[in-house]
């Protein structure tokens, strides 16, 4: 079984007394559903498990009274065998945006207080709430969502750390590549070597925990890309399914130019990448909903280097990345995965590299930022790091870092004096910037 983080979340939560509801949103495969029955079925003597798409008919229990016991009876008259006890009962409602009105009842169980809830959903900024309907509509129709009686928790697929964890890294190899981050001490040979393997296998196979299964079992990459494009399907079957019907073909055609947006030198988003003479009015709905659905990631360009980050972004300019690499590799052509763990890449590999980076960010919680501007200045990535605006570059082999001397050196203009640069290295320092191993990027976690 794969170790979760989202373990420490569920045991976290179930220790606090006055815990609410709990709601795991996660883009779809990403394990959300596995972690939750086995936690309940380790911590609980009862687990009454519903899933509305499998179970459409488990609905009609939510959508009369919403008084707890009234639920209660309806679910155990629909599914026999079911057993509600007062303080060791877990009531798993899992693909809850097929139900709207399960999770306004979250309110009434969390007033009640007997039942343990945790939901899970994979389409819950999109789906139930659609941006079509008139304000009030969701109201009138009692499925509101219940603010303040629900603790909404992110799930991602597997992380880096997590993907160690399944690979028998032990605790003790990454407290030590800890020690040399904070050190700027060199990583032991074997260990680096070891480690630089690892995350060339990470950037293909991703942290589809079916995926990272598959690879683990037999290190079949075909049987790896297998998994990823039907897990591929059922993204684009959903846009089918959920989304309003004008925009359908719109958010497909938005979602399959991600690597043509990427393989271009300034890999800024344009809405004209999409389909000759598209605007950003016919398509700026449907890239929200693909990222809303969590397959996506934004990365917007600063228009100063200065903290706070988020305070200088540009709302309309900015790239996009997949959030889990093995998906974003299963849209490339046949053999792209060979070339990353031969460590051979030729026009992709900006765009593979800086979204792996990105997908290792965005799974520590951190916003991606860039800097961009029409002088020729760009640097890939800008963080907040031990309190300060810290340049992040990100390089596949050796490469120049022209931009980033070029805004060190100009400390008046830029008010940076700090630069981190991720490549195939070992750990290492030249002035201001630090150089490290593309595996480290997931121990940069100082704010």
């Amino acid at each position: 079984m794969l170790k979760r983080k989202i373990e420490i979340v569920l045991k976290e939560w179930k220790r606090n007394p006055l815990r609410k509801p709990l709601v795991i949103k996660g883009v779809r495969q990403c394990g959300k559903t596995f972690s939750v029955k086995h936690f309940a079925e380790e911590n609980y003597e009862h687990t009454v498990y519903i899933d509305f798409f499998e179970q459409p008919n488990a609905k009609t229990a939510f959508q009369g009274s919403k008084k707890v016991d009234d639920i209660v009876m309806y679910i155990t008259a629909l599914i026999p065998g079911t057993t509600f006890v007062p303080g060791k009962t877990c009531l798993i409602l899992d693909e809850l945006q097929e139900c709207p009105e399960a999770r306004t009842a979250l309110k009434f169980f969390k007033t009640d207080g007997r039942y343990d809830v945790i939901c899970t959903g994979s389409l819950l900024g999109v789906s139930g709430y659609g941006s079509k309907k008139k304000k009030g509509d969701d109201k009138e129709k009692g499925t509101s969502v219940p603010v303040g009686y629900e603790t909404i928790v992110d799930m991602n697929p597997l992380d880096f750390e997590e993907f160690l964890w399944a690979n028998s890294i032990p605790t003790e190899i990454i407290n030590k590549l800890q020690e040399c981050l904070e050190k700027e001490t060199v990583v032991p040979e074997a260990i680096h070597q070891r480690l630089n393997d690892l995350f060339l296998q990470y950037i293909v196979v991703g942290g589809m925990p079916e995926a990272v299964g598959t690879f683990l079992q037999t290190h079949d990459i075909n049987q790896v890309l297998q998994v990823q494009r039907i897990i591929m399907n059922e993204y684009k079957d959903d846009m089918v399914k959920y989304a309003d019907d004008v925009d359908k073909s719109k958010i497909r055609e938005c979602f399959e130019s991600i690597p043509r947006q990427l393989a271009k030198e300034n890999k800024k988003f344009q809405y004209a990448t999409i389909r000759k003479g598209a605007r950003a009015s016919e398509y700026l709905g449907c890239l929200q909903w693909i990222e809303d659905a969590g397959i996506i990631t934004r990365c917007y360009n600063l228009t100063q280097t200065e903290l706070p980050l988020d305070g200088n972004a540009e709302e309309d300019v900015f790239k996009v990345y997949m959030r889990d690499s093995g998906l974003f590799l299963s849209m490339l052509e046949q053999g792209t995965q060979a070339d990353v763990l031969q460590g051979n890449l030729l026009g992709y590999k900006g765009a593979i590299f800086e979204n792996i980076i990105a997908d290792v960010f965005s799974k520590m919680g951190r916003n991606l930022y860039y800097y961009h501007k029409n002088s020729g200045l760009e640097v890939d990535f800008l963080m907040r790091y031990k309190g300060e605006c810290t340049l992040v570059e990100v390089k596949s082999n050796t490469g120049n870092i022209k931009s980033t001397k070029t805004i060190l050196k100009n400390n008046a203009v830029y008010h940076v004096n700090s630069a981190i640069k991720l490549g195939k290295y070992n750990v290492g320092r030249s002035g201001a910037t630090l150089t490290l191993p593309l595996y480290m990027s997931f121990l940069l976690k100082s704010y």
